[in-house]
């Protein structure tokens, strides 16, 4: 069986179909990190990730890693250090911040370029990439970030520097994201941690078709501040609205890739 082609991307901003993608899911190089083919790859299923020094490399790979977000699984330790209230989790308020701890704390090197880092901050400034903080006595103690599209939240990286402070930042995240009726949650590539939170794997073609039917509500742009009023990291309850315990599985119609303009 003969390998797929990776596609070499010009200064036109457009993506071949992600079917096309390799074994492995890489599916592009080259382009660049402006906002507007951001927001085309994220649309699309595809992501960029690759290290300094190297071309950029845009994936869509087969399976896709999701979190439904009426599937979280909180365990019984979680549920008890929760209730103590250990953790102060807030919505963008020092987004740099935790894009830079992400940054830091890879020990067996980051994916998190200099241009990834500039890139993502313009994101965030467009009101699209957004942070989530755990802090405790004052203190950052652990995070994560991502781009929010329609009702889709595409998670990039996540850190801690106390344990389970970036547990307690996700399952908020979570929780919060299924009360704005949020179908699901991207989370690229299988990791234990987020397995081991709910997370599945699901095929490119089922997670398209969820995206699809996501990037048809309105997005929630602009900061996520308020986000944290009356939502700490106490509240062990999944409370989720009708509409996405009924919607979260329900397909839309076949794929297709198209140039889409930046919208609200």
């Amino acid at each position: 069986m003969s390998s797929m082609p990776i596609f070499r991307l010009t200064e036109e901003v457009v993506f071949p179909p992600p079917r096309l993608a390799s074994e492995g899911g890489l599916l592009a190089v080259g382009g660049d990190l402006t906002p507007e083919r951001l927001i085309l790859a994220y649309k699309n299923g595809i992501f960029p990730w690759y290290s300094e020094g190297e071309p950029i490399l845009w994936w869509s790979p087969d399976p896709r890693f999701v979190l439904f977000p009426d599937q979280l699984k909180i365990s019984r330790t979680m549920r008890v250090l929760l209730k103590k209230n250990l953790f102060t989790v807030t919505f963008d308020t020092c987004f740099q911040r935790v894009v830079a701890a992400c940054q830091e704390t890879r020990k067996d090197g980051t994916w998190i370029t200099t241009a990834m880092t500039a890139a993502y901050i313009r994101l965030h400034d467009l009101g699209l990439a957004h942070s989530v903080e755990a802090w405790r006595e004052g203190t950052l103690a652990g995070g994560l970030y991502g781009v929010s599209l329609g009702k889709c939240f595409f998670g990039e990286s996540m850190f801690t520097k106390v344990p389970n402070a970036s547990k307690a930042a996700l399952i908020t995240l979570v929780k919060t994201l299924g009360r704005y009726d949020f179908r699901l949650i991207d989370c690229q590539v299988y990791t234990d941690h987020l397995h081991s939170l709910g997370a599945e794997m699901i095929s490119r073609g089922c997670f398209l078709r969820l995206l699809n039917t996501a990037l048809a509500e309105e997005t929630l742009r602009g900061s996520w501040c308020f986000l944290a009023e009356g939502h700490g990291a106490s509240g062990t309850e999944n409370v989720f609205s009708p509409v996405l315990v009924a919607c979260r599985r329900r397909y839309a119609d076949p794929y297709f890739v198209n140039n889409k303009s930046l919208s609200s």
